[in-house]
Parts: C-alpha cells; sequence; structure tokens
C-alpha cells in the first residue's frame, strides 16, 4: 500500500539549511502545492542511492545548490499529470541526472515535478525497482562499456580494470563486460570481504586498490587494454600509465580525488585514450542506447544479487555507509515506506 495522505499530500526526505549554515535532514509530509512548478507530475515508486546522493545528505561536499532539497538523483515512476505533450497520464518513466537532487527537486519523494526533457521511458525489460538497481551507477557503468567499445576495444584486445569494482557502477561494470566476454580485473579496497561476490559478478583477477593508489611513473609496465575508472586521482594515474598502446580507459568518478596527478608520455607515446564520462547530461538518443544495451548485457540475476532496498527513512544511515565505502553494489529506496 503506498504511502499516500487524502488532500494531494507527499512525503520526502528534506535538506535544509538556515541562515547560519547549519545543515538538517528530515522525513517531510508537504502539500502538493509544495512541489516546485514544473510541467510534468510522477508519482514516484523508488529511487535509489548513488555516492553523490551520500554527499549531499551528509554534507560531505557542496552537492547541493539550492534549499530546500529533496534529495536523489534517480527516480522511477508513473506520470500523473502532464502540461508537456511528450507524456501523458500512466506512461512509465525514470529519471537520471539533469542535476535533480542538487538544484532541483529529486526522486527521494514520493511525488516530484520534472521537466518533460528530462524523462525517459521505462525500458520494458525492466520494472521500476530493477530500473532503479540499475540507476544512475548502472547506466553510467554502461556509458563506460560504449566508451571502451567505441574505441576498439573489444574481449580479445587484452585484460580490463574497474575500479572501485564492488560499488554501484563497479558491480555493474564488472557483470556488464564479464558478459561481453571481457577478462575483467577488478580493483577495490574490500577484497577480503567482497571477494568471492567479485568473482560471482564475473571477475577474473582481484587486486588491491593499494597497488594503484600511490604516486604513478610516466609509463609503466604495460597492464590492461582499458578500464573504467571511478577513483580519479592517483589510481586513475596509474591506470592510464599501465595501458597498452591505443588503449582506452573511461573515467566517470573521483572517489580518490579530482586532481589527475600523471604526464602526457602515455597520451603521446602510446595513443592512450582518457575518455571523460558525463552521465548528467546525455541527449536522450545516447541514454536509450545505454539503457538498451543494459537490457541486453546485464544479467538480471546478478543485477538482484548485487542490490538492497531499503526504506526512505533508512537513508540518512545508509548515505554514511556509502561515504565510507562499506556499501556493497546497490541500493534502492522504497519511497512509500
Amino acid at each position: 500500500m503506498r504511502l499516500r495522505q487524502a488532500g494531494g499530500m507527499f512525503r520526502a526526505l528534506l535538506l535544509n539549511q538556515d541562515d547560519d549554515g547549519n545543515r538538517s535532514h528530515a522525513i517531510a509530509e508537504m502539500d502538493d502545492a509544495a512541489l516546485p512548478d514544473r510541467p510534468v507530475i510522477v508519482d514516484v515508486e523508488y529511487s535509489t542511492l548513488n555516492y553523490k546522493d551520500g554527499l549531499a545528505i551528509m554534507n560531505g561536499a557542496p552537492i547541493v545548490r539550492a534549499w530546500p532539497m529533496v534529495p536523489g538523483i534517480d527516480l522511477a515512476g508513473t506520470v500523473v499529470r502532464s502540461d508537456d505533450p511528450a507524456w501523458s497520464p500512466g506512461d512509465k518513466v525514470i529519471v537520471n541526472g539533469w542535476d535533480v537532487g542538487e538544484a532541483h527537486w529529486g526522486g527521494m519523494s514520493t511525488k516530484a515535478a520534472m521537466d518533460g526533457g528530462w524523462l525517459t521511458p521505462l525500458p520494458d525489460a525492466y520494472t521500476a525497482h530493477q530500473a532503479m538497481a540499475v540507476g544512475t551507477a548502472g547506466y553510467t557503468a554502461m556509458l563506460c562499456v560504449l566508451a571502451l567499445e567505441e574505441h576498439d576495444i573489444t574481449p580479445d584486445a587484452g585484460p580490463v580494470i574497474v575500479t572501485g569494482a564492488a560499488g554501484g557502477v563497479g558491480s555493474v561494470a564488472v557483470a556488464v563486460l564479464a558478459k561481453l566476454g571481457y577478462e575483467v580485473i577488478a580493483s577495490s579496497g574490500r577484497i577480503d570481504s567482497e571477494g568471492g561476490y567479485l568473482r560471482e559478478l564475473g571477475a577474473a583477477e582481484l587486486i588491491h586498490r593499494d597497488e594503484l593508489s600511490g604516486p604513478a611513473r610516466p609509463l609503466g609496465k604495460t597492464r590492461f587494454a582499458g578500464g573504467v575508472d571511478t577513483v580519479g586521482s592517483h589510481t586513475l594515474a596509474n591506470i592510464v600509465s599501465q595501458t597498452q598502446p591505443h588503449g582506452c580507459v573511461a573515467a566517470c568518478g573521483l572517489a580518490q580525488g579530482m586532481d589527475f596527478p600523471s604526464s602526457v608520455a602515455p597520451f603521446i607515446l602510446r595513443a592512450v585514450t582518457l575518455a571523460g564520462i558525463n552521465c548528467v547530461y546525455e541527449p536522450a538518443e545516447r541514454r536509450a542506447q545505454a539503457w538498451n544495451r543494459l537490457a541486453q548485457d546485464l544479467d538480471t540475476a546478478k543485477l538482484d544479487a548485487m542490490t538492497d532496498t531499503i526504506n526512505l527513512s533508512d537513508v540518512p544511515a545508509a548515505a554514511a555507509q556509502i561515504l565510507a565505502g562499506t556499501i556493497r553494489g546497490r541500493v534502492v529506496i522504497d519511497v512509500s515506506h
């Protein structure tokens, strides 16, 4: 049963900041009149917890750019009202990115007001819950896989490394790449506790993140045909320096840092490509391509195995855990409880 109150009420996790800069979060019951003035209203079923959401909720970085804010960069639900001719009541939709949960109210709410251009049709292959198990993390992972393919990094080119492999992006990347036939090297700081999990996703080899977290040489011994990096900083520099000629590294995260302490040597002497992945503003065609490929190349049994579901009231505790690096895989939020 959905948690709805008569009289046009909705329930959300609301972040606030007072005049002195003190921040707080609480579950709030609000009238529909509090929703932003946007043309499409969505009855939200599920959201999901990403690293960026953890930063927003726990004040780990200046993610939130307007107050008050409903966090959540993802949502899945049903259109209940639309002034946009592209969408009609009853349409099943998802939202990833477009600064929702940062500059615009996001998905950790039982109702959301969206611009029509932010919506993507829910793929036929997925339920709303499964779409949020994929979420921005899985969609980003697939954008990384597409980048590798578009730079001719095929399964027979050699091993491909995935960093932060036990996290959301990393878990999906490992599962998809393994299904496609790549030899996947999974890098994680939790090899002891999550090694079995990563093997089940398809990792052929496990290495501890410490092997890559120190200062990099301009050129290292080649180990990888390509990579998916969620970490940045020294880790990304090491991967690039150890990528074989004409390899490609897709960079989509900065958990270790925003810096890139490296050299131009791999780019000039080995023709390595560093492909930046920004999932927030991808056009509709690219989003559809990524979601269609996820439906084809992500084993739903593995998706289920990497996913936990929590209630809206559990989100603050889970946000602290994702920043501490103790969350495995994906976390779906049932916003109705």
